[in-house]
């Protein structure tokens, strides 16, 4: 059995912490790979070195059977590992150095039971849709993915203008800081700070949320994840930017964006004792009594 371990440079590492990463992956003989950041990072804070062909780069290429990607850190770094696998459907399962999160559910503490489940193929798996964006300029006819959310903002003091369709249907015009459009997996991310609902991973929608629109009436709409949704974007001359998940990208004058559920999707693998009602309990404090 093979891991393809990833992090990013920002991320929170301690010796102990390294050690018993990699103590875990050596107890159970998996073959591995790291991606080169990880791998800098690691030799600076242990002293070991790690073999060129272990390493990989932007892209990890082909894997063989039964492979799982383990990314160390937190909810962005689990997005940046599932970028890098570049559409292959691997289980995917997030390891939180930090804080508790909505994707990277792993607690680093119980990271020796977390290869313990991986090694005896326990792992509980979660198909998790994605978002296929297409029609950002400067890109070619390249379609970009996302896990989380498209996101179209201003970048200057004026407002842009959106004109939203949904399945050819006119829906909305949102005149503002810009609109966000979320699957599932997405609703408790940025989605959330700016209003949107809350979203079970296994309901079949999309989420369309506005940024700061200039019209008290509009909220936010859930559309079937089959829909085609068309952004027609007027920047006003100034530039704003089209996100695909972490990934930025600017735009200017007048831009028309399709989005739309993705034929790729990822497997999200979950501790068996963590469910996404018990993140969501303790990451809001829902069961926290506030009264005093």
């Amino acid at each position: 059995m093979k891991v393809i371990l990833f992090s990013r440079p920002q991320t929170c590492r301690s010796t102990e912490d390294l050690r018993r990463l990699f103590d875990a992956v050596e107890h159970h003989g998996f073959d591995y790979a790291i991606n080169e950041e990880f791998a800098r990072a690691a030799e600076g804070i242990l002293g070991c070195s790690f073999p060129k062909e272990k390493t990989y780069g932007t892209e990890i290429g082909p894997q063989p059977d039964g492979t799982v990607m383990v990314c160390y850190g937190g909810d962005g770094t689990l997005l940046e590992g599932v970028h890098r696998l570049d559409g292959r459907e691997l289980p995917v399962i997030g390891v939180n150095s930090g804080h508790l999160g909505f994707l990277a559910m792993a607690p680093k503490e119980n990271i020796e039971s977390i290869f313990d489940e991986i090694a005896a193929g326990n792992l509980k798996l979660e198909r998790r849709s994605m978002l296929e964006i297409s029609g950002i300029p400067g890109i070619g006819k390249q379609s970009l993915h996302a896990l989380n959310e498209s996101a179209v903002q201003r970048l200057g003091a004026t407002m842009i203008s959106i004109n939203t369709y949904v399945d050819g249907q006119m829906t909305a015009t949102y005149n503002g800081n810009g609109v966000i459009i979320s699957t599932p997996t997405g609703s408790t991310a940025y989605s959330l700070s700016a209003g949107g609902p809350i979203i079970t991973p296994a309901c079949n929608c999309l989420a369309i949320s506005p940024l700061s629109a200039h019209n008290l009436a509009i909220r936010p709409l859930v559309v079937p994840d089959s829909s085609e949704i068309r952004l027609e974007i007027d920047t006003r001359e100034t530039p704003a930017t089209v996100s695909a998940d972490n990934r930025t990208y600017e735009i200017t004058g007048h831009v028309s964006l399709t989005v739309k559920r993705a034929q790729r999707s990822i497997f999200l693998a979950v501790p068996h004792n963590i469910s996404f009602y018990d993140t969501l309990r303790n990451k809001m404090m829902w069961g926290v009594d506030v009264r005093m």
